[in-house]
């Protein structure tokens, strides 16, 4: 697996080693003690699925308590993944980091407990899978709107118009008001 530094210290871009011939490919997309080793002593208790069509933008989601750091990939299509310091007491609070993910490079992102997390659909669809650390808790969910001018994250949206949001992510706070963590 190769480890890649984005901009935010603590989060990562992974590339697992993908073996392939004229018949596929196989690759090895997790491995604990690797993962421990090299990226974050995390256990995980929750893998989960979801499929978005072209300009979705899921988040930017977090859970105030029961914090999940998530591993997350794209095995379908393609979408910009973001993550956002939201822990007060970092030096980088505030600051987002962003990768492309796609079926197509095979490329994971670590989302780290503390950071809020969301992607964009840039293909006609993608199905997105993540493991999680802790279990999700709806009533500790909290979401900071997607274009908060004080984050500034650069989404891909350009010719693609407002993306599709739920009435949830619609009614997301700007990170000065949001509950964050010390």
């Amino acid at each position: 697996m190769q480890i890649t530094d984005t901009t935010l210290e603590d989060v990562k871009v992974l590339r697992p080693k993908v073996f392939g011939d004229a018949r596929g490919f196989f690759m090895e997309t997790f491995r604990d003690s690797e993962f421990r080793e090299t990226v974050a002593d995390v256990t995980f208790v929750q893998d989960n699925h979801s499929r978005s069509g072209n300009g979705v933008l899921r988040g930017l989601h977090y859970q105030i308590r029961q914090p999940q750091g998530k591993l997350v990939r794209v095995i379908s299509g393609e979408v910009f993944d973001v993550a956002v310091d939201i822990r007060k007491s970092s030096p980088e609070f505030g600051r987002w980091a962003g990768a492309v993910l796609s079926a197509e490079n095979k490329d994971m992102l670590w989302v780290p407990p503390g950071f809020a997390h969301g992607f964009y659909v840039m293909s006609d669809y993608a199905e997105f899978v993540y493991k999680c650390t802790q279990y999700y808790a709806p009533e500790h969910e909290r979401v900071i709107l997607w274009n908060d001018p004080a984050i500034g994250i650069d989404w891909p949206l350009s010719g693609r118009g407002l993306p599709l949001l739920s009435p949830r992510d619609e009614a997301g706070v700007l990170l000065k008001n949001a509950e964050v963590f010390s």
